[in-house]
């Protein structure tokens, strides 16, 4: 989404309120969890819906 909508890392992470590192953490799927207000903030400035930036994947 982040090239689609050609807006850099850094650039969300500002626009959404949260650290570079901690954006960094929830794109590697290293993320526990995330908050509901951020992910809907982070879909609000990349106008784009949950499902567009998540996937399951079942544990081994």
């Amino acid at each position: 989404m982040l090239l689609k909508r050609k807006m850099s890392s850094k650039e969300l992470a500002e626009k959404v309120g949260i650290t570079p590192a901690n954006l960094s953490i929830l794109k590697t799927g290293k993320a526990h969890g995330v908050r509901f207000n951020t992910l809907s903030k982070i879909c609000e400035v990349l106008d784009c819906q949950p499902g567009d930036l998540l996937v399951y994947k079942k544990d081994d």
